[in-house]
């Protein structure tokens, strides 16, 4: 049995971190949570995280963290969730950066919503029963 993949999680705001934490968690990925930190390459790297997700409050906190995550060639490629109040915003934002693995979630989301978006982006199937958030 191959281990859980590993997600580096961003957000802001502790509770809604760990409420998703154990909703990742109980759909089989291993997190490390973390706020709103510049330092996020270091943490992808010393986390050897295969997929990250960033909820921030305010979209441009999440798309300056994205924008972070691609301007090193190492993560050119590395899957990306957003979580997003500004959905169309956000969309038309990632597709004028020509955005490859990158999946968009709107808020309001579930667990299992993040859960599915990066079992897609992982090609990996082992999303459990829905549980909300």
């Amino acid at each position: 049995m191959s281990p859980p993949p590993r997600v580096l999680l961003i957000d802001d705001t502790p509770q809604i971190a760990e409420l998703l934490t154990f909703a990742l968690r109980d759909h089989g990925f291993e997190v490390a949570a973390s706020g709103y930190t510049t330092s996020i390459n270091d943490l992808i790297v010393d986390r050897r995280a295969e997929a990250v997700v960033l909820n921030c409050s305010l979209y441009n906190m999440s798309e300056s963290l994205f924008d972070m995550v691609r301007d090193r060639a190492e993560h050119a490629e590395l899957p990306v969730v957003i979580v997003s109040d500004t959905p169309e915003e956000a969309d038309a934002s990632l597709r004028a950066r020509n955005a490859r693995r990158v999946l968009l979630i709107p808020k309001p989301f579930t667990g299992s919503q993040i859960a599915r978006a990066l079992d897609q982006l992982l090609g990996q199937s082992h999303v459990t029963a829905d549980r909300g958030l």
